[in-house]
């Protein structure tokens, strides 16, 4: 679950989520926006702009681009890259891969800021109730997450 970016709260993003986001930017620029454009000039020319339905889906088509990209900027902006961690580095941190053992198996997430989290593609926010107990552990160490129904136990296997 993705949540929004709050207005005082850092954007804590991985080089790869950063990147992304670039290459996101570079195609609403350089090949969506320019066809929307051209998609707006080509259906006003059909007359009646009040009832011309190709003018109206077109002309929100570039709307939506355009804010797409001005948000984006604005997350760059204020982006702070998550920088892997030091080699050797033991300690569960922001761009930590982390290897965990539960009753069911074993479980790797890498810890990232919330705006990237995406636990069905393992990662995980520092501030979900999981991420928040890993911070700061090692290796060996046991946390416990209670949920209304059942607890869980993860033992951390190893840090990277």
């Amino acid at each position: 679950m993705r949540q929004a970016l709050q207005e005082d709260e850092p954007l804590y993003l991985t080089s790869d989520a950063i990147e992304k986001m670039k290459r996101r930017l570079r195609r609403i620029e350089e090949e969506e926006l320019p066809q929307a454009i051209s998609d707006v000039r080509r259906t006003g020319e059909f007359g009646d702009f009040s009832e011309n339905a190709e003018y109206q889906e077109a002309k929100g088509r570039m709307r939506r681009l355009h804010d797409q990209a001005t948000m984006i900027k604005e997350k760059l902006k204020v982006v702070i890259e998550i920088e892997a961690p030091a080699t050797g580095s033991t300690v569960v941190q922001m761009g930590s891969t982390v290897v965990l053992a539960t009753g069911g198996g074993e479980k790797t997430f890498q810890i990232v800021g919330p705006q990237e989290a995406d636990p069905v593609n393992r990662k995980l926010s520092f501030k979900s109730p999981l991420g928040a107990k890993l911070m700061g552990r090692r290796p060996e160490e046991e946390v416990e997450i209670s949920t209304p129904s059942s607890k869980t136990t993860y033992r951390i296997v190893s840090v990277q």
